[in-house]
């Protein structure tokens, strides 16, 4: 065995600005597409209750302004002032609203959901928003639809919550890359039904704005995050959903152009048969959404496997898609799958690589269930960076821990390693656990800078839950946008 240690990552921002923290990137350089037609002014709709929209547009005016950083705190680096949402600073943007793209819904109609089954009561509510997304489905000045979200749901019950939320196990996902437990709340049937929309949407609850807000199901008053981490957050979406990039990854130009896919499983809620998903990454950072074919539980190992000519077809849709996209093919493709590769999976991404006249194919397999752990002397947990090789094939990787630039290790729960099984790769494992490590900072609904688990995995699961609820045959969105 050997312990080594990667550096932080540098991530890229305005005029070539690197930082390995997203928030003070930001700050100090501004976002990484300014130099470009930037979208200096996200034009919003918004639809909610006239109290929820009032209150919400209050607290964005206040953040526009500026939110001072959490008070009584030494970590200084981990907690920042938000620096306002301004043409002049931050992300060099302002939010404008019009009263064509304000939608009001009455209140009464959101108080006949009190007493319903949760199930139904989300049933109709989704219906009563999805009829105003439709009515500004053709709305030509409108770039994203913010929605406050219903105060009186009680979905939490239809979903297995996972115990945190930056888990491998997130949205239902279990850590072979399938969904598991029935997630029907209400984020995911109105992502659902808003892919067949141009605009994506941005779901608000009412304590993101309103500190005093007491939920009547859990009773928890109040928001879990700090203001000024909330308006980083939220405005970092708005930024991203409106075609920016808030940040990119830091390239060296002698490096091969590099593509990103993570492959996920899901089940219909129409079939029992399991569905492919890839979400497809450049070094910009843009995503892009492919659906694959049917995929089969082994009998050998229990988990979702393609077959041969599936996953040949989804590694040539996902390179087309790219290549449409972006006007060039990639120069090499790393793909990340929560579960083995079978050698017919093997063979199909092989031979998609061979029609498209890929240079370097490589295949990771990313796993939560290792049982080797490390530990430091002292009270602190290991080094996020910390990278242990077993042997030449299997290496553990720790995304969370303890982060020196922060002075704390900034989670709750004690952190569980990555596991890394290299089943085909150029690359060296340090390379490609490096890579590994910066993908985990390209979340846009979370400017921290130490996600557990790549936007590969994270993204295709997060879709995955979403288009479950989506007809198999009806049209959807390719932008991740539509889905985070």
């Amino acid at each position: 065995m050997k312990v080594s240690f990667i550096e932080e990552p540098l991530l890229e921002f305005a005029g070539g600005g690197r930082h390995i923290d997203p928030k003070h990137g930001v700050w100090h350089f501004g976002p990484a597409d300014v130099s470009h037609p930037s979208p200096r002014v996200v034009k919003a709709a918004i639809v909610g209750t006239q109290a929820s929209i009032d209150g919400f547009r209050a607290w964005l005016d206040k953040c526009s302004l500026g939110i001072g950083a959490m008070p009584n705190t030494h970590l200084t680096h981990l907690y920042i002032p938000f620096p306002g949402f301004d043409t002049t600073l931050g992300f060099r943007s302002t939010v404008n609203f019009t009263p064509r793209l304000t939608r009001v819904i009455p209140k009464r109609r959101l108080d006949g959901l009190e007493g319903l089954h949760p199930k139904r009561a989300v049933a109709n509510a989704v219906e009563i928003y999805d009829a105003e997304l439709q009515s500004l489905h053709d709305e030509p000045s409108c770039d994203v639809v913010i929605v406050c979200r219903p105060d009186n749901l009680n979905d939490a019950a239809l979903s297995k919550a996972p115990k945190n939320a930056d888990d491998v196990e997130i949205d239902g996902s279990r850590a072979d890359g399938r969904n598991s437990g029935f997630v029907a709340d209400f984020h995911a049937l109105l992502k659902a039904r808003s892919l067949r929309y141009k605009q994506p949407i941005q779901i608000v609850r009412r304590n993101t704005w309103d500190p005093t807000f007491k939920d009547p199901h859990t009773g928890r008053i109040g928001a879990n995050q700090d203001e000024a981490t909330r308006a980083w957050n939220l405005h970092t979406a708005l930024y991203y959903k409106n075609g920016g990039v808030p940040w990119r990854l830091s390239r060296d130009p002698s490096d091969l152009s590099s593509c990103y896919i993570g492959i996920a499983f899901y089940k219909s809620a129409a079939s029992t048969l399991h569905t492919s998903v890839a979400q497809i990454y450049n070094q910009r950072g843009d995503g892009i959404i492919v659906r694959g074919g049917p995929a089969t539980i082994s009998k050998e190992d229990r988990q979702p496997h393609l077959a041969e000519e599936d996953a040949l077809e989804l590694l040539e849709t996902a390179l087309q898609r790219y290549r449409a996209e972006h006007l060039h093919a990639p120069a090499r493709i790393v793909l990340h799958k929560a579960s083995n590769y079978t050698p017919e999976e093997r063979a199909g991404f092989n031979q998609a690589a061979n029609n498209e006249r890929l240079a370097l194919l490589e295949m990771l397999w990313l796993t939560n269930s290792e049982t080797i752990r490390l530990y430091r002397k002292g009270q602190q947990p290991p080094l996020r960076g910390t990278f242990l090789t077993v042997d030449e094939d299997r290496h553990l990787l720790y995304t969370t821990g303890a982060i020196p630039f922060y002075k704390t290790y900034p989670g709750h729960y004690v952190p569980q390693p990555l596991g890394i099984r290299v089943i085909s790769a150029d690359s060296s494992p340090d390379a490609l656990a490096a890579e590994i490590l910066a993908l985990t900072k390209m979340n846009w609904n979370n400017t921290r800078l130490d996600g557990s688990i790549p936007v590969t995995l994270r993204t295709a699961r997060t879709v995955g839950n979403i288009l479950r609820h989506h007809d198999t045959d009806a049209p959807a969105s390719g932008r991740y946008a539509h889905y985070m």
